[in-house]
């Protein structure tokens, strides 16, 4: 993939070095464990985005949903001593993989600032993403490197410690520019969804259901996500005419690895399709596959099928 042209994003915020209590995280934060499906107590599996599963989902949903679980079952922690402010660098970063993330962000609000608008009628506001390393704090409680990306509904930012891509290399056998870029532009799908009122209704439905109906609800928001980061590399590869298919068969690889199934059976022996969170292996390809092939938001709909 090509991306080194690119327009780098300004809505970059650059946490990386900060004391993590410093930036909200420490004391009062997460107990570790949780009523995760997979049995292992404090086990999280890394993928695309990690998973645990066992969801609370009034709390996260989307990319999300899992690390209210890895947090303690569902437990806020709104209760924290107040936190002075931190001055942050907000913008590119210098760095390489700061330069990479902000091409990649500026990418994504390229194509979706003349996407959304035409094929939905809506306005797209961007959604900023902040890097850290090891923990911070967001609107939804706190962010830890082992929960991998996620997108916040609260405070409509993305998180991403970059350490993530070295995992996906060491233990998906994963990587590449345009894997990379799935992950972040996943995470930018969940925003999509949210401007399109897709997230409020989910989270609204999932208070109503029980856990096995409200886990196939969050599996369709999550295949929703594959394939708008599907629709979101078509529309660039238009564009810019910077993916090839060696750059596809690694993100179809990614998508591969990354199933409930493949993840399940690897990490526990077995296969519960009722707690699945984001899909299997063979749906999460078909999605990212749809978006790739028809560019269009509309063949996105997984809740009418």
């Amino acid at each position: 993939m090509r991306w080194e042209d690119a327009r780098r994003s300004d809505n970059i915020e650059d946490r990386r070095g900060e004391d993590y209590a410093d930036a909200g995280g420490g004391g009062g934060g997460p107990m570790m464990g949780g009523a995760g499906h997979l049995g292992i107590g404090t086990m999280i599996v890394l993928g695309v985005i990690a998973y645990a599963l066992g969801i609370d989902p009034r709390i996260l949903i989307g990319g999300a949903e899992m690390f209210n679980n890895v947090r303690g079952g569902g437990q806020t922690t709104e209760e924290r001593a107040p936190q002075q402010q931190v001055t942050r660098q907000t913008g590119a970063p210098s760095d390489q993989i700061g330069q990479f993330v902000a091409a990649i962000v500026g990418m994504n609000e390229d194509v979706w600032s003349e996407v959304l608008p035409k094929q939905k009628n809506i306005k797209f506001t961007p959604a900023p993403l902040v890097m850290f390393s090891g923990g911070t704090r967001s609107a939804c409680g706190s962010a830890e490197s082992a929960m991998g990306p996620f997108y916040c509904p609260l405070d409509k930012k993305i998180y991403l410690d970059t350490s993530f891509f070295q995992d996906m290399q060491r233990r998906f056998g994963g990587g590449g520019d345009f894997a990379y870029a799935y992950v972040i532009s996943h995470e930018m799908g969940h925003h999509i969804e949210n401007l399109l009122g897709i997230l409020p209704k989910v989270q609204r439905a999932q208070q109503q259901a029980g856990r096995a109906e409200a886990n196939a609800l969050s599996v369709r928001v999550e295949l929703m996500a594959d394939c708008l980061a599907g629709v979101w590399a078509a529309n660039a590869n238009a564009k810019w005419r910077n993916i090839d298919q060696g750059d596809i068969e690694k993100a179809v690889a990614t998508a591969q690895a990354i199933g409930d199934d493949r993840l399940q059976k690897a990490s526990q022996g077995r296969v519960v399709p009722d707690s699945f969170t984001h899909g299997s292996s063979a749906q999460r390809v078909q999605w990212l596959q749809r978006g790739m092939q028809s560019g269009q938001v509309d063949s996105c709909n997984t809740f009418s099928r």
